[in-house]
């Protein structure tokens, strides 16, 4: 089925959203030092500043599942949009430190919820031979936000000399986080959230629209697979038949994290100062592990329909717990310090072809209708959480150590390697509905 026009705008704007989620998660990195200075933080207050927001996620994402079952995807995205603006502008006007921590929760609730909201609204959209390349446009917006953080903290570095520097790279999210606002009024809602609301009529309409070939047959499996719904029932997410899919979403939410991705994304700039870069340099060093970040996930999606979700978390399993390994080895023996930038740049690569790419496509996928938004708040939620205790505890532990963290994350991906050859189904190419019968869910 080819992309019709409107399709193609609904998906790219719901990815927006991942754009605001990278930009607002990574900004801090160029910021770390200056506010120290401004605040004087101790290395347990930078982990705070820094993981704030990220407890703002879990938040965020526990919340915005039932939200977005009550209210509908593109309604809470909205939510989400006002959030990011509140967040961008209050940060850049801070007027002391528990007022930064106060805006960068509120940003963490955004980020949190359009988490959930963003991958769950794209995987109901999506027809299923073309739903992880679609899904995965979140991902893309995520690295590419990212990437965009690192240039814009390095142009402002360039450009404003003093101590506001920090003020102008956090506030220049308002400008997307608007627009994104602005775009979601031009979007239709769900078809299968409509389903769930009994507006067979609008549902059909918008699979029509949407272009879909056989809109009928298409809302007559989304009718029978979410009847719980139509009833107006609700169903518990803990339950027995369910334990496959809630092991599947926690367990890929934590592996995420445990790869010490966003400890790397956050600490970047410090991470580059203990290797010895300076300060504007270890900026620059920044911008390239984010453009890896970004052609790597560019790859990604043009393989992950073919190749295969489990394949492509194997290759990335083996191939960062090599290079974390080789920056443990650096840190440790204090030699060989040019060769920090390549190995954080390869595990950056094989991360992002893997879990990078998999993670918000994967969650999205395994749990049926009737409870995918609480599925994915249970996801995302133990991507967050863990995310919030690494990135605040990295400062104090790479303080004592700094190979210790590397390590550690080196042998999670040895873990992460085992758990998905054994435990983890593929889900390419089968339709959701299709998928419930694969993981024994009906």
């Amino acid at each position: 089925m080819r992309l019709n026009p409107l399709l193609l705008r609904s998906t790219l704007v719901g990815a927006l959203g991942g754009l605001l989620f990278g930009f607002d998660t990574a900004v801090i990195a160029g910021t770390t030092h200056q506010l120290t200075e401004v605040f004087h933080l101790s290395a347990g207050a930078l982990g705070l500043t820094v993981s704030i927001a990220l407890w703002g996620t879990v938040i965020g994402a526990i919340g915005a599942g039932p939200l977005g079952q009550k209210i509908g995807g593109r309604e809470a995205l909205r939510i989400m949009a006002i959030l990011y603006v509140i967040s961008a502008a209050g940060c850049a006007l801070a007027w002391n430190w528990p007022s930064l921590l106060c805006f960068r929760l509120i940003g963490g609730l955004g980020i949190g919820g359009s988490s959930v909201l963003g991958p769950v609204y794209l995987a109901e959209l999506a027809p299923a031979r073309l739903r992880g390349r679609l899904v995965g446009l979140f991902q893309i917006n995520i690295v590419a936000g990212i990437l965009l953080a690192y240039a814009s903290n390095y142009a402002v570095a360039r450009l404003i000399d003093g101590g506001d520097a920090w003020r102008w790279q956090f506030g220049v999210a308002t400008i997307p986080a608007i627009l994104f606002a602005l775009f979601l009024f031009g979007i239709p809602r769900s078809s299968r959230w409509l389903v769930t609301q009994n507006r067979i009529d609008e549902a059909r309409q918008v699979l029509v629209r949407m272009g879909t070939p056989n809109s009928e047959a298409e809302l007559k499996e989304i009718v029978d697979s979410i009847h719980l719904e139509r009833a107006g029932q609700t169903e518990p997410l803990f339950q027995r038949k369910y334990r496959l899919p809630i092991f599947l979403a926690i367990s890929i939410g934590m592996f995420n994290q445990l790869a010490g991705i966003n400890a790397i994304l956050y600490y970047a700039n410090d991470i580059f100062a203990f290797g010895g870069f300076s300060g504007l340099s270890g900026s620059k060093q920044a911008v390239l592990l984010g453009a890896m970040n970004f052609c790597a996930t560019l790859l990604a999606m043009s393989v992950i329909d073919k190749l295969g979700r489990k394949s492509l978390l194997l290759i990335g399993s083996v191939g960062t717990a090599i290079c974390l390994a080789g920056v443990a080895a650096i840190f440790h023996a204090h030699s060989h310090q040019a060769d920090l930038l390549w190995l954080l740049v390869g595990f950056i690569f094989f991360f992002s072809i893997s879990q990078g790419a998999v993670i918000w496509v994967y969650i999205s996928e395994v749990f049926p209708t009737r409870v995918r938004s609480k599925g994915q708040s249970l996801g995302s939620s133990s991507h967050w959480i863990m995310n919030a205790l690494i990135s605040g505890l990295f400062p104090w532990v790479a303080k004592h150590s700094t190979a210790a963290p590397f390590a550690f994350f080196s042998a999670m991906m040895v873990l992460q390697f085992i758990v998905v050859l054994l435990a983890y189904p593929e889900t390419k190419g089968v339709s959701l509905e299709q998928l419930q019968h694969k993981l024994g869910i009906d």
